[in-house]
């Protein structure tokens, strides 16, 4: 050994001498003399692969000039200082040796405010360097520490990427080859890797995150706060091996620590927020940390969990199926931190970046899931969160809260949420977003068991019937989520319904009454047909059937102050329409509501509305109102009570429209048969004004259906009716031939036909005379009307009623024929008089 060392010794001071020449010329002014004694340097050194004893001694004596080449001039010979130096270390047996020199030239090149090295080349070879100088030296490096800080501090945010990324790998080995000493000065490297965290590269942002993770594992632990934030911002980057970092970052220091204890309340949701990560293998990565923290923990306290440890490990009852339940240390850790936790979640899920408030979302579902029934005592926040969650803009935010609010339902006894949900749904807080309770209730109640759920069915129907909580906004959105709390009912409970079927199908007619969105009605009515199915009733009209009596109680106790802004004329309309033959059963009990509510002195428009409703059921009244033939019973009083006190003239344009829609339910009445011909003879005398007066109306509508109205009179009851009822019907209907309406005009030559249909043996022609002869000489000039079609009509008319009696109308025809500007009407009237058996008529 001792020879060769000598032999190394000799070798050594051999090579020194044959670069003595080459050493000197490295202090010449010409830079290629420089630069070319350097690469001889290089070529007889590094280059020839010595032995690392002889390296050393080279190293000793080359190190000062080749150090003294790091401040050349040229680049070049900097680069080849720098590559020379690097092998010297990486060579040789004590690399320690060069420390006393080393460091202080590389903290004068990079450590000082103004970087002296301007290649970025050079400074990425010159980190390159430190670090492995870090690693062969190790805990040599102990006296240069506030060197190497300075050096770092500055490269971590050197403009080139690679000189950050190279940094944050040389700050790595530095905390871990130093811990003893390097805790001590940690603190100062927090600031620039804060300000490179965010740098626009990936990978420089990866190892700034690492870095970060070594530095806080090897400091005081007071510089945590100070990072946490930046972190969770990482989270949130676009690049998964960033957030993958992140995720590795923070569970070693859930594991390893130190102080790990005061900041697991920090810490711990980071982690879990990673287990949602949408990549795979980052949220399988963070589910095993987590894993391994919870286990971790639940072993170092072992004694303070032993109870639970021993009794406590079956699973819930009702426990989500398809989801394994977490560790007892993981929900421990949890529940233990879960005073400190909400309050952050209240803060974040009202972040203005949609990220935040989405992965804030995310986590709560999992804090609630680790909480387990521990959530209890935070119900109160954790609502309001949910209240202000699913309102939000944003799809994700609103889906993962309501998968909240169902774990919430999952664990939390339905005594205890209902007491506080049920308060909020008719106490609302925020007047701007009243459906929020609602949503919630609806989610929560979607995640409760049907043993749990049955005894409080009662209590909740009876609040979702409530009128301050049905009927008291019409926002298609509120009425979604109260829709949505009625189906999560039925979901829960199915057969159990039945106890609440009455409160529930208010609440679903009070939905569809007051809903203008077809899709919302067409929910409507799959949720009634849902509410039959549970009961195992056969359809729709069944289920009415059975609730009738207490519908028509439910709108009868309020009809008194119905307006037409009251969704009880609404309500009316959806159950008297979809009840279909059902009504006709109730007829009894549905009059005296009807009465109430269409008093004159009552509030137009809803009149008007129910006038409307009335007449399309009363088109069809054998398959409605008068499907059990209970309606004729009433009809006269209902016409008589109801329609003719409408019909009565007042002042102004709202009443002559209520007059128009009571015409409209007269004429439906008339028409679907409703009224027997007898019951309408007998009132006549009270219906005949009311509808010749309406014959005088501005209204071209109401003129219209009076008209019809008189036409089906004149049908109807037209032959049994007493001359002078008859002798006051027509000289009206003969006024309405100059009306403004062809329609009218055309209804109103109708109606005189019928008129002349009706007189019969008892109407003695001869007597009444007087009003034929002003009859036919009425009708007699609109054979030479303008319009053909009219000219046409009366003359069929005329044709008609020429047996009535046929000399007067030949002599009242010839009077006018010559008149006439087209007497060819005239003339083919008196031909068909004339061809009338004789005897027709009277003379």
């Amino acid at each position: 050994m001792a020879a060769m060392a000598a032999g190394d010794e000799h070798a050594s001071s051999e090579i020194l001498r044959g670069l003595a020449r080459h050493l000197n010329c490295l202090n010449e002014d010409n830079k290629s003399t420089r630069k070319r004694a350097l690469e001889l340097i290089k070529r007889e050194t590094v280059d020839k692969g010595l032995s690392s004893s002889v390296l050393q001694e080279l190293f000793s004596a080359l190190l000062k000039p080749l150090l003294k080449c790091l401040s050349d001039p040229m680049e070049r010979c900097r680069e080849t200082a720098l590559t020379m130096t690097t092998e010297f270390i990486r060579c040789v047996p004590k690399p320690e040796e060069s420390l006393p020199y080393l460091m202080p030239c590389l903290a004068q090149r990079l450590g000082e405010k103004e970087t002296l090295e301007t290649a970025e080349e050079l400074r990425l070879l010159a980190v390159e360097m430190l670090t492995l100088t870090v690693e062969v030296c190790g805990k040599h490096l102990a006296p240069y520490l506030t060197d190497m800080i300075n050096i770092l501090q500055r490269t971590i945010v050197d403009p080139f990427p690679d000189v950050r990324r190279e940094s944050c790998k040389c700050t790595i080995n530095v905390a871990k080859s130093l811990p003893e000493h390097f805790h001590m000065q940690a603190e100062s490297l927090m600031k620039p890797l804060m300000q490179t965290i965010a740098h626009q590269h990936l990978r420089v942002r990866v190892s700034v995150v690492e870095a970060t993770g070594a530095v806080i594992q090897h400091s005081n632990g007071k510089n945590v706060d100070d990072v946490l934030s930046h972190l969770a911002q990482r989270l949130f980057d676009d690049s998964p091996q960033v957030r993958r970092a992140v995720t590795v970052v923070v569970g070693d220091w859930l594991l390893q620590m130190k102080d790990r204890y005061s900041y697991f309340h920090k810490l711990v949701p980071l982690l879990l927020t990673c287990i949602s990560d949408e990549i795979p293998e980052i949220s399988c990565l963070a589910a095993d940390l987590w894993k391994q923290v919870g286990a971790q923990w639940e072993k170092e306290n072992e004694d303070d969990i032993k109870d639970k440890l021993d009794f406590l490990l079956t699973q819930p009852p009702f426990y989500p199926q398809g989801v394994e339940r977490p560790g007892l240390g993981c929900r421990e850790l949890v529940v233990r931190h879960l005073g400190r936790l909400v309050p952050a979640i209240n803060n974040d899920i009202t972040d203005w970046l949609v990220p935040t408030r989405v992965r804030t979302s995310q986590l709560l579902s999992l804090l609630l899931l680790h909480a387990e029934d521990h959530s209890i005592q935070h119900l109160q926040p954790l609502l309001a969160i949910l209240y202000r969650a699913s309102t939000d803009a944003e799809r994700d935010v609103v889906s993962n809260s309501l998968a909240a609010a169902k774990l919430l339902g999952t664990f939390v006894p339905p005594a205890v949420f209902l007491k506080l949900l049920l308060d909020h749904v008719t106490n609302l807080s925020s007047s701007s977003h009243p459906w929020a309770p609602l949503m919630v209730l609806a989610a929560v109640l979607g995640g409760c068991s049907k043993p749990l759920l049955k005894p409080h069915l009662q209590e909740i129907a009876n609040k979702l019937a409530q009128p301050d909580v049905c009927q008291e906004y019409q926002q298609v959105v509120y009425l979604e989520q109260l829709l949505g709390c009625v189906d999560a009912l039925l979901c829960q409970s199915e057969s159990d319904c039945s106890a609440v079927s009455l409160q529930l199908l208010q609440v679903l007619v009070t939905v569809q009454s007051l809903c203008p969105e077809p899709h919302l009605s067409e929910k409507v009515l799959e949720s009634v047909q849902c509410l039959c199915k549970v009961q195992g009733l056969y359809s729709v009209k069944d289920l009415y059937r059975q609730h009738m009596r207490q519908l028509l109680d439910w709108l009868s106790a309020s009809v008194n102050t119905w307006s037409s802004y009251s969704p009880q004329r609404l309500q009316l309309h959806i159950i008297v329409i979809q009840s279909g033959p059902v009504i006709g059963e109730f007829v009894s009990q549905l009059m005296p509501l009807l009465c109430c509510c269409l008093q004159p002195d009552r509030d137009i428009e809803m009149r008007m509305t129910i006038f409307t409703m009335l007449a399309k059921l009363l088109l069809d009244a054998t398959n409605t109102l008068d499907s059990q033939g209970h309606f004729r019973d009433e009809s006269e009083k209902f016409l008589c009570d109801v329609l003719l006190p409408n019909l009565v003239w007042r002042a102004g344009r709202s009443a002559a429209a209520v007059r128009t829609s009571a015409l409209s339910c007269l004429l439906a009445l008339l028409h679907g048969g409703a009224i027997a011909p007898g019951q309408l003879l007998c009132l006549e005398e009270k219906v005949s004004p009311q509808v010749l007066s309406a014959l005088e109306e501005d209204s071209q509508m109401a003129r219209l259906l009076a008209c019809r109205s008189l036409s089906t009179i004149l049908r109807l009851i037209g032959a049994s009716l007493h001359p002078e009822a008859l002798n006051k019907i027509y000289p009206v209907l003969l006024k309405r031939l100059d009306d403004s309406s062809e329609e009218v005009r055309s209804v109103a030559l109708q109606a005189l036909g019928l008129w002349l249909s009706s007189l019969t043996k008892d109407y003695p022609p001869e007597l009444y005379a007087a009003h034929l002869q002003l009859l036919f000489q009425q009708l007699l000039l609109y054979l030479d009307d303008p319009d053909d079609s009219v000219q046409g009509q009366v003359l069929e008319i005329l044709k008609k009623g020429s047996s009535v009696h046929p000399s007067l109308l030949q002599r009242e025809a010839e009077a006018v024929r010559d008149k006439q500007r087209s007497p060819l009407y005239c003339d083919q009237l008196l031909q068909h008089i004339s061809s009338l058996p004789a005897g027709a008529g009277a003379d």
